[in-house]
């Protein structure tokens, strides 16, 4: 039965440099980038050398402890560069595009003619099984467990990201025949969830097969995370998979065209940019022709992601294989002096800190600077306000920190993510890295469960 879910806690944080929903046409980049530390628990092993030729969707390294999972050259092309780094660990896989995508070719099938095994082994061969990741962990799913649930998040609540609803406009057909598919992965519901504050696209709340969830509230509530919390929590020993639109659309390539594509629509936002919009690219793309003429000068911080969550990166970065937000703001190096003591009637606060909370429909510009160092860990109960999950998550955090597996167990670790605790991190008093903390935890409990 669909649920309908409200929540209390979080915060939305408004922000100046929204994209407008318009598409903008962007010259094709000469360097595509293919990086195994997008992918948490990885260990790569090549299969491609310097000098190789290969076809979109053929594999370029493997999963070293399950061979099975292919990662795919998102176009063809050539391979020119290996980047490695300390103790030779591959950094990068660099590929030089052809003018035109020559495709490898995959079996093509209708979701009523194929098995599960059968999905799963397409998915396996071509490149596309990376999409689908697990929880707990938030790594890439084993294809040999069965999931209790599967996961889409149809929106995003972190501030600046993509609108999905107008990324997919026009893609109903092609979003079904995704789901389609998607279902058979598991013998429980696949979850399809949907923002409570709007008026959803046609393409999600016409959606056939799914249990379609509407899910109101601040940030974070388009986190898979939270929505899993209070929709279908995880026990020690249980799996969910979970995946973004986006990745529904690529499934539903392969299975109709044969094709390994991982086109994407991006949203180039922030306030450093002249004029945000939305393009059409492909995971893995150099950024620097997105932003060519687009930003402003001056000292500015780029992310693949969204504000909270992202990768800082450079002018000549990469879109992250799961990033469908590219986010720029001011770096902000500049010290303030007694900024904490004036009345603060442009500068955002979670808290009533600052006079600007008389205004909470207002917009601010944000920079990278996080106005202090690292100090003393202290109890202030900012975290309960802003994580809308039934746990303790300062004695969840303290207990990750001492590598307290039996501890961390207790208080709820197979559940959370460190993009859950993103606004932890905003409003630490402490200046904690929370997420790196979440991150290092799971790494640990998940090598411990092995």
């Amino acid at each position: 039965m669909s649920k309908e879910i409200r929540l209390k806690k979080g915060l939305n944080i408004n922000l100046i440099g929204e994209a407008d929903k318009v598409y903008a046409s962007v010259k094709p980049t000469k360097r595509y980038v293919v990086k195994p530390t997008d992918f948490h628990g990885l260990t790569p092993k090549l299969v491609v050398k310097v000098g190789e030729k290969v076809k979109a969707g053929s594999s370029l390294f493997f999963n070293k402890y399950d061979d099975k999972i292919n990662f795919c050259a998102p176009v063809s092309g050539e391979v020119i560069d290996i980047v490695r780094g300390p103790k030779r660990k591959i950094l990068e896989v660099v590929l030089k595009p052809d003018s035109v995508i020559d495709y490898k070719q995959f079996t093509t099938a209708s979701a009523k003619s194929i098995s599960r095994e059968q999905i799963i082994d397409s998915m396996l061969k071509s490149g596309i099984w990376p999409f689908i990741r697990q929880k707990p962990y938030d790594i890439i799913a084993n294809p040999s467990d069965m999931p209790k649930a599967i996961f889409i998040s149809a929106f995003n609540s972190a501030p600046l990201t993509i609108d999905n609803d107008f990324a997919l406009y026009g893609m109903d057909e092609l979003f079904q025949k995704g789901l389609d598919y998607i279902v058979q992965l598991t013998s429980g519901k696949t979850h399809l969830n949907i923002d409570g504050n709007t008026n959803p696209s046609t393409v999600f709340t016409r959606a056939k097969g799914v249990e379609i969830n509407k899910i109101s509230g601040a940030h974070p509530a388009g986190n898979v995370g939270i929505q899993i919390h209070h929709i279908d929590p995880i026990n020690k020993g249980e799996v969910v998979w979970y995946l973004q639109p986006q990745d529904v659309i690529a499934i539903a390539r392969l299975f109709t065209e044969g094709k390994y594509d991982v086109s994407r629509i991006v949203a180039l936002a922030g306030s450093q940019v002249k004029k945000p919009k939305y393009y059409r690219t492909i995971a893995g793309a150099s950024i620097a022709n997105l932003l060519a003429d687009n930003i402003n000068d001056g000292d500015i911080r780029i992310i693949s992601g969204d504000i909270l969550t992202g990768q800082h990166i450079d002018v000549n970065g990469i879109l992250g294989f799961y990033d469908t937000t590219i986010t720029i703001i001011e770096e902000g190096r500049e010290q303030e002096f007694l900024g904490w003591i004036l009345p603060g009637l442009h500068k955002f606060s979670a808290s009533k800190t600052f006079l600007s909370w008389l205004t909470p429909a207002k917009k601010y510009s944000l920079n990278a600077n996080m106005h202090g160092e690292e100090r003393a860990y202290v109890m202030t109960g900012e975290y309960e306000k802003v994580l809308p999950m039934d746990i303790f998550p300062a004695h969840l955090i303290k207990a990750c920190m001492i590598e307290d597996i039996e501890l961390m167990e207790n208080l709820g670790i197979y559940e959370v993510s460190p993009e859950d605790f993103a606004l932890c991190e905003f409003v630490c008093t402490s200046k904690i890295e929370v997420q790196t903390i979440i991150r290092n935890a799971l790494e640990l409990v998940r090598k411990e469960n092995s």
